[in-house]
Formats: C-alpha cells, structure tokens, sequence
C-alpha cells in the first residue's frame, strides 16, 4: 500500500511513517514543518518527504498523487497554546481536513482522520466514553478537532468517502515535543528545574504509549468501516502518579514539583471504552506503570542532542509566557 501520511515529522505521525516503511508500505510524508515539526524524527525512515500545508489543495494533490490512502495526523494540538490563539488550531483542524477530504473524494481514496480524547470533554467518576457519545469539548483545541471530525462524518454521508475516526488518549513516548506533560516534566527533571503542576494535579488521562497508539492506526487503516470511529484506550493514571513516577526515575527530588495556577476549563477526567477497537484484535502492549515510561524517560536522557535545542529560542519564550508568572506567584 502507498500511504500519504500528513503531519509525518511530527510526533506520532513519525512514529506511524517509520511503522508502515518497517513493514514494506510505501510512504509520503506531508509536513508543514511547524515549530513542532521536525525532520529528525524520521531519521532512517526510507519516505518520500514533502513539505506543504494540508490547507494548500496543490501540496495535498502534489504528495498524494498515486497514494492509495492518506492518515491524518497534521494538527495543531496543544491546549495551552489555543488557549492563546485559537486562529491556527481552526484553519489547520478544521479547514485542513476540509482540504483532505476534497481531495481524497476526488482522488477516490481511503482516508483516517486521528482525533483525541478530548472531544469528548469532562467525562463524570464511572463513565466511559464511547463512540457515539455526544462531543462536548472544552477548549479551543478540543473544539477544533471536534470540528475536524464532524467534517469527516459529514463527508461520509453526503459524499460517500472511505473515512473513518480514531480517537486516543494521551499519547506518550520518544520524539515528543517537550511541551505536553511527560516530556516537559523528564527534561525539567534531567536538568534540575520545576515541574510545573496544574492544580492539585488530580486530573486523569488515559495514557497509551506512541506504538501502541500507531499499531491502532494501523490497525483502523486496514480494517475500519467508512464512517465508523475508534477509540484508542489506555492505562488510567492522573497527572500527580505520573508527575511522582518521573521523579522516581529521573532521580530528581520532590522539591521541582511547583503547583501552579490551573489551566482554563481545565477538564478533569477523560475515560475511554475501546471495545471497539478491541473486536478488531487491538490491545496495547505496553504499560506505562512498567517499561513503557521508563523506556521513555531512557530516551530523553540518552537523546539530550534532540531535545536541548528544541528547549530554547522560541519554545523558551512560550514556557516563560506559560509558567514564568504562575512558577514565581
């Protein structure tokens, strides 16, 4: 199979393009190469590379001409930043997969849309969220993929496309970008600063390592039904289990922890039912109370030339805007 992978240098689409060339698929990755994306994250991949947005339809005809299926990860996707500006998050979740599905209607192809959690919103103590649950989602980013989403369903029943849905919890794992809470909180630890905590850091996520995430997608890629969605389940953890675990293993002391003013419209609990999922044989194969933090927490250690460079200039400017205030007041 011939693959256009959107948003393939950025985190899990990058582990998601070197899964597919491991296992004899061709591959064209499409990425706009904004500030999280990055080209060393697919170091050793054999991918043919093409820069461009997903909003621009000749960037979107150019690398997918000949593809058999096209899996969307290009998005804008961290919280804190939309609730800065919000305009990004529209035009690439929204316009952009608007963009896609013309192209793949046109071209005939099969197209996955990769989604989050979060839609969902706040999810009440005992309640799972399942497929068809109404979306309820509390942030401008959230909002977006949401929009992103229902675009995909409408293209399906108006127009007859071959799309359907992911939607996963917090992923985890090598190559991402230091601003979501793992990999913020392990290179803050490794070089002795504070891990900035939201709240009384009780918030619960559904934590699913990077590979487990992508042999999901996969997984939807050949086997999914157009116009169904999936969701991509995990471990149940909050933010201050995962918060104390980094500190364990990264040897730093419990004085970094800084508990800082909560985000806006913070959700508290997202909890997901795969059951769908599973039926088609998935079931994640790494825990992230065993090897798969740990296994993480390595990564960022031995791989300091990947991410110190990452942590200065503009993404620098960002955290002091984010958590200068909250970490000094």
């Amino acid at each position: 199979m011939r693959v256009l992978v959107t948003g393939g240098a950025g985190f899990i689409g990058s582990h998601f393009a070197r899964r597919l060339v491991a296992g004899g698929d061709e591959v064209v990755v499409l990425d706009k190469l904004t500030y999280s994306g990055n080209r060393a994250n697919l170091e050793g991949v054999d991918a043919e590379f093409v820069e461009g947005d997903i909003c621009d339809p000749d960037a979107v005809a150019e690398a997918g001409a000949g593809v058999d299926a096209v899996v969307n990860f290009a998005a804008e996707t961290h919280v804190d930043r939309s609730i800065l500006d919000a305009a990004d998050f529209i035009e690439t979740d929204v316009h952009g997969t608007y963009v896609l599905l013309r192209w793949a209607r046109e071209a005939g192809v099969r197209m996955v849309q990769v989604s989050t959690d979060e839609v969902y919103g706040d999810v009440p103590e005992g309640v799972l969220s399942r497929e068809d649950d109404p979306l309820r989602p509390s942030s401008p980013y959230s909002a977006s993929k949401a929009g992103g989403d229902l675009q995909v369903l409408a293209a399906v029943r108006t127009f007859g496309v071959d799309a359907c849905i992911t939607r996963g919890g917090n992923t985890y794992g090598p190559n991402q970008y230091p601003e979501k809470l793992i990999p913020l909180f392990v290179t803050n630890a490794l070089d002795g600063e504070p891990l900035p905590l939201y709240g009384d850091g009780r918030q619960r996520r559904i934590w699913v390592h990077v590979e487990d995430h992508c042999a999901a997608v996969e997984l939807v890629l050949r086997k999914g039904a157009a116009g169904e969605i999936y969701n991509i389940g995990g471990e149940d953890r909050d933010n201050l289990e995962i918060t104390r675990r980094i500190l364990e293993l990264t040897g730093a002391g419990e004085e970094l922890v800084r508990h800082v003013a909560d985000r806006p419209g913070h959700d508290r609990r997202y909890a997901l039912d795969d059951t769908k999922l599973r039926t088609l044989g998935w079931s994640p194969a790494r825990s992230i109370a065993d090897s798969g933090l740990a296994e993480t927490v390595e990564w960022y250690r031995d791989n300091r030339a990947w991410w110190e460079p990452i942590k200065s200039g503009a993404y620098r400017e960002f955290y002091e805007r984010q958590y200068a205030a909250r970490l000094n007041g």
